[in-house]
């Protein structure tokens, strides 16, 4: 077996033949990874905004009536899951509630409706709330609570492995009457 003469050791140094397929090869996998992880991350930005919309147009949509009941929070927790869409809605929790204040500005949760029983952050009904941000309710008044809870679990899993929580509160004042109330016929 012949040994490369100091010529070809010369020529294969000064050779730039697969220069470029080597930059590939060591380039390839970071833009890949760079690119999965811009993917993922924007579709929880979506997932995030969308649940936005979800707490802001469901607590809207009770503020509007005088009075609420079972059936009517159960459509407005079906809008909710349209509005989900295209993500899953199995890990979308919402909630529904009406706070009201007294004169010395104890705030008391005078009915409460979750999308699925045992959701955590939705207070039950004469729980008192001491969380009400100031400002937001002024003594002898309510508001409509609207929480909503989604669980983004990405397919790729690079960004968020074990996935993320996203939670939202909204509270609107009541535009038809003083207090929306409950009423089991609703």
């Amino acid at each position: 077996m012949s040994r490369p003469g100091p010529r070809r050791v010369r020529g294969f140094w000064r050779d730039r033949r697969g220069v470029s397929a080597v930059e590939f090869a060591l380039i390839a996998p970071l833009l890949i990874l760079m690119y999965c992880g811009m993917a993922e991350l924007s579709l929880a930005m979506m997932a995030q905004r969308r649940l936005s919309n979800i707490a802001s147009a469901i607590g809207d949509l009770v503020a509007q009536n005088a009075q609420t009941g079972p059936t009517r929070t159960a459509d407005i927790f079906r809008i909710g899951d349209t509005i989900m869409a295209p993500f899953a809605t199995t890990a979308l929790k919402m909630c529904l509630a009406s706070v009201s204040s007294d004169a010395k500005g104890k705030n008391t949760v005078s009915w409460s409706q979750a999308s699925v029983s045992g959701m955590a952050n939705c207070p039950a009904q004469n729980a008192v709330l001491t969380d009400v941000p100031a400002g937001v309710l002024s003594a002898s008044q309510t508001v409509i609570l609207a929480r909503a809870s989604y669980t983004y679990t990405p397919t790729i899993k690079l960004v968020f492995p074990g996935g993320v929580t996203f939670n939202r509160t909204y509270y609107l004042r009541p535009r038809r009457s003083d207090a929306v109330i409950w009423s089991a016929s609703n």
